[in-house]
């Protein structure tokens, strides 16, 4: 009896103990708990205020972006007696953030591509294709490649308003514009003019000035 007794004192001294260091194992796996939360709540509120200013930054940026697009397409379509007002504006969608651009006239908007004359349109698309070119992030050669910009604008003096316009938004930006155009009124206000002519499907340079 007293071996057995013994035996049995040996085996609850022996759990006891075990049972001892799983509690110390448990209350410094709570103490590490604690301590991680803690730190995952000086995170998160790291975070939501980094969020915060992110999201003021971009607003900000936002702002200034619209202003620069407007302020460069005002100058276009000032060519026009009654100008359409363009309004520009991001908006958040499918989580990304897009930018809408409209025509507005007497407080009503109206859609550029089908409620409005093709040259007013080529007008803000030409200024469009400028103001995307300023707010490149990284920009390429100070160099705008097109093909008959104003092809639609018709008019006695808008195609002249029009060649002043682009003159006037080349040299304030300083961005070389080359043009593939059969306007007179852009032909005459180029600095330089290459004639081009194409025989028997190839191309050639007739005459610079």
């Amino acid at each position: 009896m007293n071996t057995e007794y013994s035996q049995k004192i040996k085996y609850l001294e022996k759990y006891v103990i075990e049972q001892k260091a799983k509690k110390e194992q448990l209350l410094e796996l709570r103490k590490a708990t604690r301590l991680g939360l803690r730190e995952l709540k000086v995170k998160r509120k790291q975070l939501e205020q980094a969020q915060v200013i992110i999201q003021l930054v971009a607003k900000k940026t936002q702002e200034q972006i619209q202003v620069h697009i407007s302020d460069i397409v005002t100058l276009a379509m000032s060519i026009f007696q009654d100008p359409y007002d363009v309004k520009v504006e991001f908006v958040e969608r499918r989580g990304k953030t897009e930018l809408d651009i409209c025509f507005a006239r007497d407080g009503k908007e109206i859609d550029p591509l089908s409620a409005s004359g093709g040259g007013v349109v080529d007008v803000a698309a030409f200024a469009l294709q400028v103001a995307s070119w300023c707010i490149q992030a990284k920009k390429s050669r100070n160099v705008l490649i097109l093909d008959e910009p104003l092809k639609w604008l018709k008019g006695d003096e808008l195609p002249q308003k029009g060649a002043e316009m682009i003159k006037e938004i080349s040299k304030r930006i300083g961005l070389q514009i080359i043009m593939v155009s059969h306007s007179p009124e852009l032909i005459d206000s180029a600095d330089r003019v290459f004639e081009v002519k194409k025989k028997k499907g190839v191309s050639h340079v007739l005459q610079v000035t």
